[in-house]
């Protein structure tokens, strides 16, 4: 019976500890920080307790003795940053931590921009269930039902039996909780679709509330019909319209950002609903192919003409060519010298076994600071897990250092709000993106001072500096160095 005793005793003890010690770690007090609400509002000091995942309370806060206690003094707290361009698709089921996307304070990610997305949306997100670190949502992609219905055989128009087709995949991605339609029209799958075909696509997505998300079918010198063409399937189907990643893509449109700013201004002053995005560097990454818009990728005179309008073969660098690995990382000038032949040559030649992943240095940074100081531009990645654009990693701290901190185009306030509740509202979410009594707390800790990004075109997955605490959902994911290893992340539906 003694050691019977002693046993009890010995389990109650342990219970009593475990009890404790769980109600010590229920409620998080940030005291002394620099709070940045998401809003637009100026900062103000103050503390936030977080409890059961939400903020419970903002204001002057006396910790109790069963409080976690952070000391927040010199920092930001911030909303966490919503990335609603971003490619993490793969990368999210093979590393859940995310590590390069909360290091840079982002926790939230929609994935299946671009007009490729998984499919179907369901059995995607139930496989990130408990098993991801920033919440996930994701869009359902053009290109994807396109090919689901197609096959192969998408460079034609749809008939009207395949739009129909397609068009009840994007119903059953939207009641499955996608957030909208994206697009891709300047790749290969949805080069050939119609402005027929994408507007009852979009009137799809539109029963359901969703959002129409477009890299539209020309960056470059039909960048214009290209943004009146996405205006026009958002006016017809009765739907926002998004921007993705929006640029002025070679040398030859440096400078006509303001009349890009001009026709989506006029759009908005009409009534319509038009919104874009924009990632904080002068180089775009794409497929090599996006280079001949003409498709004619073995007319030397069109390759030779492509390669110019993005200021030589030295600005294109070869990120992937499963052909040949020994290309990568290495420009098309360096691997023409090296094989003694000329950039055309090495074009078509790369082209034909299989086409490579570029990153292409050749917009102009006056052009990025017109669109980022517009106030319906917000801040987006396209990167993700293991790119390899510096962006994937480094998007977030660059803004936050170089074009706030360094070079003032934007208010921190203003930098915040096109990083969480400018995205969030735009995505419908109600529940995060500001901070504010019973809103999820997705929160970022930073040092103003110091965050920068680090991340590079040769290292593209160096981590950024000055993020001090990344949580999600009330939960720390990143404690300034590493990933926690928490999986708090839920999976978001419209």
């Amino acid at each position: 019976m003694k050691h019977l005793s002693a046993l009890l005793r010995t389990v109650a003890l342990v219970l009593l500890c475990t009890l404790i010690s769980t109600a010590q770690t229920v409620s998080v007090v940030i005291q002394n920080a620099t709070i940045i609400d998401g809003t637009g509002k100026a900062s103000f000091r103050g503390d936030v307790r977080i409890k059961g995942g939400k903020i419970e309370r903002i204001g002057k806060i006396k910790p109790s003795k069963m409080d976690e206690v952070i000391d927040a003094t010199g920092l930001v707290l911030a909303p966490g940053f919503i990335d609603i361009h971003n490619h993490s698709e793969s990368g999210l089921l093979s590393e859940g931590a995310a590590a390069n996307q909360v290091s840079q304070g982002i926790t939230t990610i929609l994935v299946g921009p671009d007009g490729g997305s998984p499919w179907p949306i369901a059995e995607y997100l139930g496989k990130l269930e408990g098993k991801i670190a920033p919440n996930v949502g994701a869009f359902i992609g053009h290109a994807e039902v396109r090919t689901q219905v197609m096959k192969q055989d998408t460079r034609r128009t749809a008939t009207p039996e395949e739009v129909a087709a397609m068009a009840k995949l994007v119903e059953q991605a939207m009641q499955e909780g996608a957030f909208g339609l994206s697009s891709g029209l300047e790749y290969d799958t949805g080069f050939m679709a119609s402005i027929e075909e994408m507007i009852e696509l979009a009137r799809a997505a539109a029963r359901h509330k969703g959002i129409y998300m477009s890299h539209i079918r020309d960056e470059e010198e039909g960048f214009r019909a290209a943004m009146e063409e996405a205006i026009r399937i958002g006016k017809e189907a009765r739907l926002p319209v998004q921007l993705s990643h929006i640029k002025m893509g070679n040398r030859n449109v440096w400078g006509k950002s303001a009349e890009a700013i001009q026709l989506i201004e006029a759009a908005k002053k009409a009534g319509q609903d038009v919104t874009a995005d924009a990632y904080p560097y002068t180089a775009w990454a794409s497929t090599i192919t996006v280079l001949v818009p003409s498709r004619k990728h073995e007319d030397r005179v069109e390759v030779e003409k492509g390669l110019n309008n993005v200021g030589g073969a030295d600005k294109v660098l070869i990120t992937s060519h499963a052909a040949n690995r020994s290309y990568e990382m290495k420009n098309m000038a360096q691997i023409s010298a090296e094989k003694g032949i000329s950039p055309i040559d090495l074009y078509i030649e790369i082209v034909k076994n299989g086409g490579a992943g570029v990153v292409c240095n050749s917009m102009s940074e006056e052009d990025v600071k017109a669109f980022y100081t517009r106030p319906w531009v917000m801040v987006s990645s396209d990167g993700g897990i293991g790119g390899r654009h510096p962006r994937g990693t480094g998007t977030f701290p660059r803004v936050l250092g170089r074009f706030v901190r360094e070079s003032k185009w934007l208010s921190l306030e203003s930098a915040i709000h096109k990083m969480s509740a400018m995205p969030a509202a735009r995505l419908g979410m109600k529940d995060r993106g500001i901070i504010k009594k019973g809103m999820n707390a997705d929160l970022v800790l930073f040092d103003p001072n110091t965050v920068i990004d680090n991340a590079t075109f040769a290292q593209p997955q160096n981590l950024a500096t000055g993020i001090k605490a990344v949580m999600v959902n009330g939960t720390k994911v990143w404690d300034g160095l590493k990933p926690t290893g928490a999986m708090p992340g839920s999976v978001l539906k419209r």
